[in-house]
């Protein structure tokens, strides 16, 4: 397994780009994946650069380096790609290029969002529901032709855990890789988070990671790893010993499906009130409970 982090810990707690990559510096990790909670793409574009400029180097300085950019949870809430109106889909192409300029800027080679939210009438719309994932599958293909000529390597969609959302199980994760397979100018991957894939409420008996990984391994990006009990989308630490992701079955899921080359970043995404102290102790505890399965520490 490769270790990495997802910054979400950090959000409103280590903002400035020095003090950010000296807590980082503290983990002891060499893959980071920036959230844009910290940078929003709207921003006027020369300074929005120059402030992705100062984490970029910020980062280096300390040795460091984000591998990808993460749509974070700011642009989650939004409707984005799965949008009630046409208007709206729209402004998320607009929202999702600059995105991908702020990836760049950030030294990031790869881009991974969540495609955004349907209302409940069209979710349970077979009709307006297929019209939309068509759609999305068009806009896709141009957000990689657009990703393409800026340099970028991948693009990484990730499934959630909400009917209301798609790819949201393996077989619409399946579909909609096949859907894109060899029509894009630079891949577009599954991204896919352990706690997503083992939420039972939705998936019942296909809240199984061996499933997910083995159905959708020729299409398979990075992954990210949280602590999670199964019935919520919990993104705890691995100091809760209510969950249900251990060292044990980590090794077993990765070896059995042979996706031990994964990236997978720590996502843990504790409540705002929660102490810096606490955030960070999660933090440490988790990345030393995962140590001894991890290769690159």
């Amino acid at each position: 397994m490769i270790l990495g982090v997802n910054l979400s810990f950090a959000v409103k707690r280590w903002q400035e780009p020095k003090e950010l990559a000296s807590v980082c510096s503290e983990l002891k990790v060499n893959h980071f994946q920036l959230n844009f909670d910290f940078i929003d793409p709207w921003w006027p574009e020369d300074t929005r650069n120059k402030i992705c400029h100062d984490y970029r180097d910020a980062f280096e300085e300390k040795g460091l380096c984000f591998d990808s950019v993460f749509g974070g949870m700011a642009d989650y809430t939004f409707p984005q790609f799965l949008g009630y109106s046409k208007t709206i889909r729209d402004i998320s192409s607009t929202f999702r290029k600059r995105s991908i300029d702020a990836t760049v800027e950030l030294g990031g080679t790869a881009y991974g969002l969540a495609l955004g939210g349907m209302t409940h009438k069209d979710a349970y719309d077979p009709e307006k529901r297929e019209l939309i994932y068509q759609e999305t599958i068009e806009r896709l293909i141009d957000l990689a032709a657009y990703g393409k000529r800026k340099g970028l390597q991948d693009i990484e969609v990730e499934a959630t855990p909400l009917f209301t959302e798609f790819p949201n199980d393996p077989d619409s994760s399946l579909r909609m890789m096949k859907d894109l397979n060899g029509k894009t100018d630079i891949p577009v991957l599954l991204f896919v988070d352990w706690g997503h894939a083992l939420f039972k409420p939705l998936l019942k008996d296909k809240a199984d990671l061996k499933i997910w990984l083995t159905t959708l391994k020729p299409y398979l990006g990075n992954m990210h790893l949280q602590q999670t009990d199964g019935m919520l989308d919990r993104h705890w630490d691995f100091r809760h010993t209510e969950g249900i992701v251990t060292r044990e079955m980590i090794q077993d899921v990765l070896s059995s499906t042979g996706t031990e080359d994964k990236i997978l970043y720590l996502e843990f995404s504790p409540a705002f009130e929660t102490t810096d102290d606490d955030v960070l102790e999660g933090m440490k505890y988790s990345i030393e409970y995962l140590k001894p399965i991890a290769d690159n520490l």
